[in-house]
């Protein structure tokens, strides 16, 4: 199946696909973090009709249930597209600090300004982790911001 990623500058990015019955269906993801579900009408492709809207949280659940581990891919490609933000992993080492304590205990994003956007754990990765999210030794956080922020979130979390 194709699916056409479009920037939208300022708003985030767009996915479309059409799905087997002919209908254009669009994902926008949010630079906010939230997520909207639009369909095109046949006889204007043009208007995007608003089926629902997702927080952050309820995109992770959905992409959790169909499946979608391929997120920290998408970041990448969205890192491309815009100037100055760019896509790194840091690894939770054995003997870090925050192994076995939760993500919102890096305050990384208030500190560095840089976004950890998923955490891949093994073959599994949680998209979009909330400050709750439990770290582990061996974790990968895939980061999300400038050059100097993931270097910032590289230095507190295995530092």
């Amino acid at each position: 199946m194709d699916v056409n990623e479009v920037l939208l500058p300022g708003v985030g990015l767009r996915y479309e696909f059409v799905n087997h019955e002919g209908d254009r269906i669009g994902v926008v993801a949010q630079r906010s973090g939230d997520f909207e579900v639009v369909v095109y009408p046949v006889d204007d492709p043009d208007q995007a009709l608003p089926v629902f809207r997702l927080t952050n949280e309820e995109a992770d659940t959905l992409a959790e249930i169909l499946g979608a581990p391929r997120i920290a891919e998408r970041f990448a490609d969205l890192t491309r597209e815009v100037p100055g933000l760019s896509a790194g992993q840091v690894e939770v080492l054995d003997g870090s600090r925050f192994a076995g304590r939760v993500l919102g205990d890096t305050r990384a994003r208030t500190r560095t300004g840089a976004s950890i956007v998923a955490v891949v754990r093994g073959e599994d990765v949680i998209a979009s982790p909330g400050p709750g999210q439990p770290l582990q030794a061996g974790d990968v956080l895939v980061v999300i911001g400038t050059r100097d922020g993931i270097a910032g979130v590289k230095s507190i979390v295995q530092g």
